[in-house]
């Protein structure tokens, strides 16, 4: 932090006088949070095998950020996770994860970490921001996921320009990727695919880049989404997402959206991945994915139903494909897996709602409890139904969650169970396990 603020204040000492500088910092601000998180994880395989994880651990974030100065801003996050009380047998889903996956060590998976997760320079001018360095972005197909102790981060350039019509136009060069449970950058391409030489095979070069485009159109009632992005002789995909919501004096309140997604492998990997013998078995990225949700609500209440579907097609690789923890189907439940394709070298594995063929329907029921003097409770069940041609049993997961907020304190309990768990190989193999039980205990405080 000293060693930002001085190289920082070096370079607007010199163009502008210390006066400046100091104003610049004085309207900065230090906010973060603390976060103790339990998660407990057991499997019941198809082979008959029985596993049990666990893990507790404590850390969260540390954000300071400039005031404006001439349009400058600049910040940083430190974050941090810390397992203690580990048992013979870790649940590594809140330590170090993907650190284990990338160097091929088991003990690194159960390592705590420390990384500057954001350091950014921003620019703005009227209607138009610039940022250079790392940060935490969420959109449908790269995002932050904060589902775990950390978020994921990405590092790039970023371009955004506010229409006076509502439409927020935006465009990003990215290079990099931090898995949430990772304390390294790592190239975005080489990431996904598994390192230099798995890369190489695939698209002909050791690394990569996504520049991504986006439009959004936002008003009280009406929201529209469009996003490309694009990896050279990787993937281009497509999202386009369109939503409505009107709350009615009665007291009730209703929404409905519907999205869209296309990916399909170009240059290089279209041909490559086309090979015999190739990690896909021969089969280039061509997926469609459709989604529909609505919800109805009253006072406390609210009751939701959403319906996606992915196209299966034999002779082409039609799993999504989601290496940056995007999750951007409706019926994604807490316990979907497809999060691990975002663990290094797993991009081209899928699971359930994800899989080529999967039709998925999810019901949600939400109920608050201020109306009982409970202030701050709230409740969620959920059910997911996954039907698939190529499944021997469809899946199906329950989430129930209890949770608990006042001021910057919150408490979640989470239970999920889930019969015939399903993913997919990259040369889209099946497999099922009998059972997936999970428990989560999330103590988060905010300042």
């Amino acid at each position: 932090m000293k060693y930002f603020y001085f190289v920082f204040s070096m370079l607007a000492v010199s163009a502008q006088g210390a006066e400046s500088v100091q104003s610049w910092f004085e309207e900065g601000k230090v906010k973060g949070n603390v976060k103790y998180y339990y998660i407990e994880t057991q499997k019941d395989t198809s082979a008959g095998s029985h596993t049990s994880a666990h893990a507790n651990a404590i850390g969260g974030q540390l954000n300071y950020s400039t005031g404006s100065w001439n349009g400058l801003q600049t910040g940083v996050t430190f974050m941090t996770t810390n397992g203690f009380a580990l048992p013979n047998a870790v649940d590594t889903s809140i330590l170090g994860r993907d650190n284990g996956a990338r160097t091929g060590n088991a003990e690194a998976a159960k390592d705590a970490f420390a990384v500057l997760g954001e350091a950014f320079i921003k620019y703005s001018y009227k209607d138009l921001s610039l940022l250079y360095g790392r940060q935490v972005i969420k959109t449908p197909l790269v995002h932050a996921k904060e589902v775990r102790m950390l978020p994921s981060a990405v590092q790039g350039a970023f371009a955004e320009y506010a229409l006076e019509c509502g439409t927020t136009l935006g465009v990003s060069y990215l290079t990099h990727f931090k898995q949430r449970t990772s304390d390294t950058f790592t190239n975005i391409v080489s990431h996904a695919l598994g390192g230099a030489t798995k890369t190489k095979e695939i698209t002909g070069s050791d690394e990569g880049e996504v520049v991504t485009l986006d439009a959004v159109y936002k008003d009280d009632k009406t929201e529209l989404k469009a996003y490309d992005y694009y990896a050279q002789d990787f993937m281009n995909a497509f999202y386009l997402e369109a939503g409505f919501k009107n709350k009615l004096d009665s007291g009730w309140s209703y929404s409905a959206a519907a999205q869209y997604i296309h990916q399909m492998s170009v240059g290089n990997a279209d041909d490559n991945l086309a090979q015999i013998g190739s990690v896909t078995g021969g089969k280039r990225i061509s997926v469609n994915a459709a989604g529909l949700k609505t919800d109805m609500a009253y006072q406390e209440s609210t009751l939701g139903l959403a319906l996606t579907k992915v196209l299966g097609d034999s002779d082409r690789h039609d799993s999504l494909v989601l290496p940056w923890d995007g999750t951007p189907l409706y019926t994604n439940m807490i316990t979907s897996n497809d999060l691990f394709q975002s663990n290094y070298g797993n991009a081209l594995k899928a699971d359930s709602i994800y899989i080529g063929g999967s039709a998925g329907v999810k019901l949600a029921y939400t109920q608050g409890y201020d109306f009982s003097g409970m202030k701050g409770f709230k409740t969620t069940l959920s059910y997911l139904n996954v039907d698939n041609d190529r499944f021997a049993h469809n899946q199906r997961d329950v989430n129930a969650v209890v949770s608990y907020v006042t001021g910057d304190f919150s408490l979640a309990l989470k239970g999920m169970w889930v019969r015939y768990n399903t993913s997919a190989s990259a040369t889209g193999t099946i497999t099922q396990d009998d059972k997936l039980t999970q428990y989560r205990v999330i103590a988060n405080y905010k300042f």
